[in-house]
């Protein structure tokens, strides 16, 4: 089942709908363009970029773990001008450190002419006491011992200050090295020597197995102990371990060369804190290995206590024997964006002639859907000036069932209606004129007589003109109403109203003229009727409109009822006048509440009225908030009812009282 709009009209599916096809035809032009554009985008950009991004981020990674290094291993950043021209040339940036509040340490562009400036921001921060992961990649350093622990802070593992050995104790713990590897190989254990930041060297098992050399003659252990210069680095450390212990009134503990402790000065043979192992030979061969993350087993608040202290006295320790923090710069050598890539005359050509393709196929599908979205307006707006000239105006072509065909067939409509309103105008003007002559004729009659002495100026006489002038009044009163009415200044007095009340009124104030007509006027008990808001002498007015249009047309032993009642839904009441009169046609109906419209077309006085009564019960009704309406059968009579909505909770009207 269609649904219905807003306008009471059935809407449309969308598949027929005109809004259906232009929002398929703008779907298919923008999915066309969009694969297009998709399509060459990936075909010409995507190799391009990643290889350029891909080279970038390399250079500058490793631009970075470079002067990461040169500061790990140097107090000062003095000297550090060759090794920033050496990475500037191998990668064609220009590459700038600055200290903390951007003034130049070294600077990879010429000094003449003036460098461009640096850009806002900084490509990183080179601080070999703050390491961050995500840029420095370790420099496929191997670390052993004391740099071991490194790993466990954000300090460079290439940062060993006072634990670098000097050479003769790194050429002695190299001989024993040396020696425990030849065992080792011909013990069938492959094994290798590398050395650590420090200088320490270490001997590597393929496969990372240290288990399988315990069980071997070779012997290692002489490689476990510290030489002369560690030990001393490692009791400075220790002290300033365990001044911040002392500060936090914490127990000393005694550090061994992998940063491990114990409590007390007990040797730390079960350590509280242990380094994981170290990356294995693979990982250490690499050009740019990751570090593996450190993790430390913390069982208590006071071994986070003493992990923190052993960070912070690093950091003091080393302070000294690594370079302040800098900004790292990397950009453009003329200071500009990094360039791009230009596109080739085949790409420039595959690009031209695939928009030209997309744009043809746009214009085309807006040409066919507007040539068949104006016809039909144009034949509108034709018939439309054809109106305006005053033209007769043949109805427009409907052709489609979609919004133009219903556009069409509602102008078709408002054409015809727009024609019998016309024609209901001139009528209502010959009507009108024809109303006001009757009475006008009259009343000059009977006074030219009385002019010429045909006429005796009686009380007949007197009588006469009254009635005429009433009537010419009464029509100019209905007319007053219902200009009151269209123009929205019929003014009403609303208060309570008991319709029961309001009916016996109305049949009361009718009764003579029903006796006249020997019609039988009742007004019909039945279970109460909730109350009314509304104007009583406006609505008397509207039933007795009805009660007199009744009257009228209802022949002798006939009978008019008149009664009230709530419909079932409660939320209007009815109010019914009945006639056994001679009905209305099904033909007539529709224009029943029509100004001057009388069934008698004759327009005889004693049959029918000025034909605005029921005009303005309609009117009446609808200043009220209600509806009139009337069902009626030819030959047994008509029932008229006016539907009001009741008194609300708090005594007002429902509807619209104005």
């Amino acid at each position: 089942m269609r649904r219905r709009d807003e306008n009471g009209g059935h809407r449309l599916p969308l598949r027929k709908s005109l809004l259906g096809r232009l929002l398929a035809v703008s779907a298919l032009v923008a999915a066309c363009s969009v694969a297009a554009t998709a399509w060459l985008a990936v075909q010409t950009t995507s190799g391009a970029i990643e290889q350029e991004q891909g080279q970038n981020l390399t250079a500058d990674s490793r631009i970075h773990d470079t002067l990461l290094g040169y500061a790990a291993e140097h107090p000062t950043w003095d000297g550090v001008g060759t090794t920033l021209h050496e990475l500037a040339d191998e990668s064609g940036r220009r590459i700038t450190l600055t200290t903390q509040s951007r003034e130049i340490l070294a600077d990879s562009a010429a000094a003449s002419p003036p460098p461009p400036a640096l850009p806002s921001q900084a490509s990183a921060v080179v601080d070999p006491m703050s390491v961050d992961a995500g840029l420095s990649s370790g420099a496929g350093t191997v670390t052993t011992g004391v740099e071991a622990r490194a790993g466990n802070d954000r300090v460079d593992p290439r940062a060993v200050g006072p634990f670098r050995l000097p050479r003769t104790e790194r050429a002695s713990l190299m001989r024993i090295a040396e020696e425990a590897a030849e065992c080792l190989n011909r013990e069938g254990i492959a094994s290798d020597v590398v050395e650590g930041p420090s200088g320490r060297p270490r001997i590597q098992v393929v496969g990372n197995d240290p288990d399988r050399v315990q069980g071997t003659r070779c012997a290692t252990s002489e490689l476990d102990g510290p030489t002369p210069t560690e030990q001393k680095a490692l009791t400075a450390l220790n002290g300033l371990v365990d001044a911040c212990l002392d500060r936090q009134g914490r127990e000393s503990v005694r550090l061994d060369l992998n940063l491990s402790w114990g409590t007390g000065r007990e040797p730390a043979a079960e350590p509280v804190a242990t380094a994981m192992p170290v990356p294995s030979a693979p990982e250490a061969a690499g050009p740019t290995p990751t570090p593996s993350p450190t993790v430390d087993v913390l069982t208590s608040e006071n071994d986070r206590a003493v992990a923190s202290c052993v960070g912070i006295a690093r950091q003091e320790q080393l302070s000294s024997y690594v370079a302040s923090p800098a900004l790292l710069f990397i950009s453009d050598p003329d200071g500009g964006a990094v360039p791009g890539f230009d596109l080739s005359p085949a790409n420039t050509a595959r690009i031209t002639g695939v928009a030209a393709l997309v744009l043809a196929l746009t214009v085309g599908a807006s040409v066919l859907a507007g040539a068949r979205l104006v016809r039909p307006l144009h034949a509108l707006t034709g018939a439309a000036q054809r109106m305006r000239d005053g033209e007769d105006s043949a109805p427009v072509v409907v052709t489609t069932d979609n919004e133009i065909g219903r556009l069409a067939a509602a102008f078709n409509d408002m054409s015809a209606h727009r024609a019998r309103l016309e024609e209901q105008r001139k009528v209502m003007v010959s009507d009108v004129a024809h109303e006001l002559r009757t009475p006008l004729s009259n009343i000059r009659g009977w006074l030219e007589g009385a002019q010429d002495g045909i006429a005796d100026p009686d009380a007949v006489f007197i009588s006469s003109l009254l009635e005429e002038a009433v009537q010419l009044q009464h029509i100019i009163d209905d007319l007053q109403d219902l200009s009151a009415a269209d123009a929205g200044a019929l003014r009403l007095h609303p208060e309570p109203v008991r319709i029961e009340d309001l009916l016996a009124h109305v049949a009361a104030a009718h009764q003579a003229q029903a006796d006249m007509a020997r019609v039988r006027l009742t007004v019909a008990a039945g279970a109460p009727v909730p109350t009314l808001t509304a104007d009583p002498v406006r609505l008397r007015q509207a039933v007795g409109n009805l009660v007199s249009n009744a009257v009228r047309h209802t022949p002798a032993g006939g009978r008019v009822t008149l009664r009230a009642y709530a419909t079932e839904s409660g939320e209007e009441v009815a109010v019914e006048v009945a006639d056994t009169g001679s009905g209305i046609p099904a033909a007539d109906l529709p224009y029943v509440f029509d100004r001057f419209w009388r069934a008698e077309k004759s327009r005889n006085r004693r049959t029918g009225g000025s034909g605005l009564g029921l005009a303005i019960v309609r009117k009446l009704t609808e200043a009220h908030g209600g509806t009139a309406g009337v069902v009626s059968t030819v030959g047994e009579g008509s029932v008229f009812t006016l539907r009001l909505p009741p008194a609300g909770p708090d005594g007002t009207s429902a509807g619209p009282v104005r």
